[in-house]
């Protein structure tokens, strides 16, 4: 096997995907536009490991003179195969956005998803025109296919935050998000776990999903553990099953010596069930000890232990209605488990704290050049931080792009969230309406679909919300951030 030979069919497959790419650029679904994306990227990816893959071909057909027996050579050539095809060797991916996000007086403004009062508890709103922000992910992988056909995944993930537009940042949050092994396609691994793979380090649940335009996940299962994926226990039923460890640290616990504080460990306890669309998730969530923390007030006690479920269903259409697709899920918790989103991330919570939230959102094209992905998130809790507290909240959001260019589009967005927010005895309690418009001209390298990215786009937003709003805390009220105003900026968004 020479390296032409080798080249010819990585070269046939590129050309018979390009067809298929062809074939389907007028396809609506948001799903298999996705898919062609990221179809595009491995071929991109291929190509370049073609050439590489080529030159070692050459060097192994070189070395066999006479040196290596043929069994030798087979051998280096598939491996050369192996990471010309992705399934060995290194790889990168990132995500990041930048911009900046200016008042009229054209300085800078508080921001972000969560940063309306009823953010603390973790309503989100629209991120469109409203991130003051730089952050940035790294992704390094490197995957290893062994000879016996078992499979070796190994990422580390670096991420850093910041708010400052400086270009060196000396309050860097330079973190390692994840390390982690994973290993699949074992030969030992036989009946419901014949198609399993086990991981164990820090990471983010590789079933985590989101409402981007919210920049909100629907349940967020994350931190340093062990797991094994994909346990088949019936036909149409599959399961994962993982411990995560998560540290609550530095807890005061004494009322008389404020300094004196403990810490431990918070442990998450994960079934997560598919059968066809629809998935069930149960979570138990126990620390250990917690119970000693100084909560605010009299009366009350921190949460040792809690549970988390939810109910999901992935649709494969925009509801029922046309082409796209569409996500709901209803989720519930108590004690530890109250915090439904960040499972197992917040110790402050009461042994009776309750919450219930429901997310749904939705992509489609109305027609050739116009998108649309209207989203629902709302929540209510109860005894949260302390008896008798309350916080609900519900966000309405709809985002809207015109296709105009293969490289221009207008990107349009508008979002609303109520909120009535009483953090009981000693604390304040308000409720009122908070409202964001923003029109954003977006340039990219190529228009088409919901997840298609790098972008540039600069942006106007009008943002508004009722007076009583500012008496709750935070940054409302502050000068310069009291409502009704403009605020204005550019930013890019990259992810591959």
């Amino acid at each position: 096997m020479n390296a032409a030979t080798f080249k010819a069919p990585l070269a046939i497959a590129i050309a018979a995907a390009g067809v298929a790419l062809a074939g389907t650029a007028g396809a609506q679904s948001t799903d298999l536009e996705q898919r062609l994306a990221e179809l595009e990227a491995r071929i991109a990816a291929a190509e370049q490991r073609a050439d590489a893959a080529e030159q070692r071909a050459e060097l192994a057909e070189a070395q066999a003179e006479g040196r290596l027996t043929t069994e030798e050579v087979e051998e280096r050539l598939a491996r050369v195969e192996r990471r010309a095809s992705g399934e060995e060797g290194f790889s990168f991916n990132a995500y990041a956005r930048s911009g900046l996000l200016l008042g009229e007086d054209r300085k800078s403004l508080p921001g972000g998803p969560y940063v309306t009062p009823a953010g603390s508890v973790g309503g989100a709103v629209g991120r469109l025109g409203n991130e003051p922000d730089t952050y940035a992910e790294a992704i390094l992988n490197y995957r290893m296919r062994f000879d016996n056909g078992a499979r070796a995944h190994y990422r580390t993930m670096l991420a850093d935050g910041t708010t400052t537009s400086n270009d060196w940042n000396d309050d860097s949050n330079l973190n390692v998000r994840q390390v982690y092994a994973e290993f699949s396609d074992l030969p030992s691994f036989t009946g419901a776990f014949e198609n399993a793979s086990i991981w164990a380090g820090k990471r983010f649940d590789r079933d985590n999903f989101d409402i981007h335009w919210l920049d909100s996940d629907f349940v967020f299962l994350a931190g340093t553990g062990a797991g094994i994926y994909d346990v088949q226990l019936a036909d149409d039923w599959r399961a994962n099953f993982s411990l995560y460890g998560r540290s609550f640290s530095d807890f005061p616990v004494s009322r008389e010596n404020p300094g004196l504080t403990d810490d431990t460990d918070s442990l998450i306890l994960t079934a997560n069930n598919y059968v066809g669309n629809w998935q069930w998730m149960v979570n138990g969530i126990s620390a250990a000890d917690n119970d000693e923390r100084v909560m605010e007030g009299d009366g009350y006690t921190a949460a040792d232990d809690g549970f988390q479920t939810m109910i999901a269903y992935h649709g494969d259409s925009f509801f029922g209605l046309g082409e796209g697709n569409f996500k709901v899920a209803l989720l519930h918790g108590q004690g530890l488990g109250a915090e439904v989103k960040g499972l197992g991330s917040n110790g402050a919570l009461t042994e009776d704290a309750t919450s219930t939230r429901i997310g749904v959102y939705g992509t489609t094209y109305l027609s050739s050049n116009w998108r649309i992905a209207p989203a629902l998130l709302a929540e209510t809790s109860e005894d949260r931080f302390a008896s008798g507290d309350s916080y609900e909240w519900a966000t309405l959001n709809l985002r809207l792009a015109n296709e105009i260019t293969e490289n221009f589009e207008m990107q349009y967005e508008g979002s609303y969230q109520y909120m009535d927010l009483d953090q009981g005895a000693g604390g304040n309690a308000v409720s009122g309406n908070w409202g964001k418009l923003t029109i954003a001209p977006t340039f990219k390298p190529q228009v088409g679909g919901f997840w298609q990215r790098p972008e540039i786009r600069a942006f106007a937003s009008y943002t508004d919300w009722d007076e009583e709003l500012n008496e709750f805390g935070g940054s409302f009220g502050d000068e310069g951030f009291t409502g009704g105003q403009w605020s204005f900026g550019v930013q890019t968004e990259v992810w591959f």
